[in-house]
Formats: structure tokens, C-alpha cells, sequence
């Protein structure tokens, strides 16, 4: 039984005897093909500068594959042709201003970056970097995301979450 397999089966039982459920939140993978094979690119985080996908909150009516998409833009400063289905899923928990841990369900979206821009919105609140599909399974921390990253292959359809 993979890892994401049983964390979503740990998460099902626990909103099964009264948990809260997760706060949902969109992430973009953005990826690129290269001589050598897929790349992926990972941020830091605004608080901890671990390496992420680019991820946040939908805001208003926006599908979670908009909000991925716009926060590819904000935090890496990449656009392209984004994908409407979800290669899967990670929980984390999301250490708030006031010392709370949320839990968040995240939604991760491939995004074949066709533009990279020079200047964006969150620029000088992080570091972003292009890296191989292993280099990435190393670099993040939640290993259920890692596992997610490692599946891809550059075909958003030939992964089963």
C-alpha cells in the first residue's frame, strides 16, 4: 500500500469520528521537458523556506485549477497550459501566525510552463528553482507530495492518484 493510500485512508476515518475536515487548497506542479528528461519547479516558503509547489486558497468562484494557476503566477512567476485534473492530493499541516496547525488537503495541478516572467508578485519572498523529478522528491518534506512528484512522468493523464 503506497503512502498516499494510507494517509487518505488515516484522513477518511478521521473525519469518519468527528474531525474537522482539511481546509482544501490548489497547487500548480510546474514542469518543463528538457534534454535530460522532466524538471519540476519548486518555491520556498514565505515562513520556513522549505521547497513547495506553488500553493494557496481559491479566492472567490475560482475552481481550484484557476487558483493553482494564478498561484503559479504569484509565487513562481510561471504561466503556461494548466491541466483541470488533479495528478492527486497531499494533507500538511499549516502552522498559522497564532502558533495553531491547520490541516490542509492540497490539490495538485501539472502546469507545462510555457513562459517564465522576470519580475512577480512575490518575487523577493522567495527562491525559486527548476529541478529533476528525484532532486524534488528529496528536497520536499511531506512525503506523500514526494511520492506524487516522483508518479509524474510529463503526461498528466498516465497517473493514477
Amino acid at each position: 500500500m503506497s503512502h498516499l493510500t494510507r494517509l487518505n485512508i488515516i484522513e477518511r476515518l478521521r473525519q469518519l469520528f468527528g474531525g474537522n475536515p482539511p481546509r482544501v487548497q490548489a497547487a500548480a506542479l510546474p514542469w518543463r521537458k528538457t534534454d535530460t528528461g522532466i524538471e519540476v519547479l519548486l518555491v520556498t516558503s514565505r515562513g520556513t523556506g522549505r521547497w513547495i509547489l506553488p500553493k494557496g486558497w481559491p479566492e472567490g468562484r475560482e475552481t481550484l485549477w484557476e487558483s493553482a494557476a494564478r498561484e503559479a503566477m504569484e509565487e513562481a512567476g510561471v504561466e503556461g497550459r494548466m491541466a483541470r485534473d488533479e495528478l492527486g492530493r497531499y494533507f500538511y499541516g499549516k502552522q498559522t501566525g497564532t502558533g495553531l496547525r491547520w490541516r490542509c488537503e492540497v490539490a495538485v495541478f501539472p502546469l507545462e510552463v510555457e513562459r517564465e516572467v522576470k519580475k512577480w508578485p512575490e518575487k523577493k519572498k522567495r527562491t525559486r528553482r527548476w529541478v529533476n523529478l528525484a532532486e524534488a522528491c528529496r528536497m520536499v518534506e511531506e512525503p506523500d507530495l514526494a511520492e506524487l512528484i516522483a508518479r509524474f512522468d510529463g503526461n498528466p493523464r498516465n497517473i493514477a492518484a
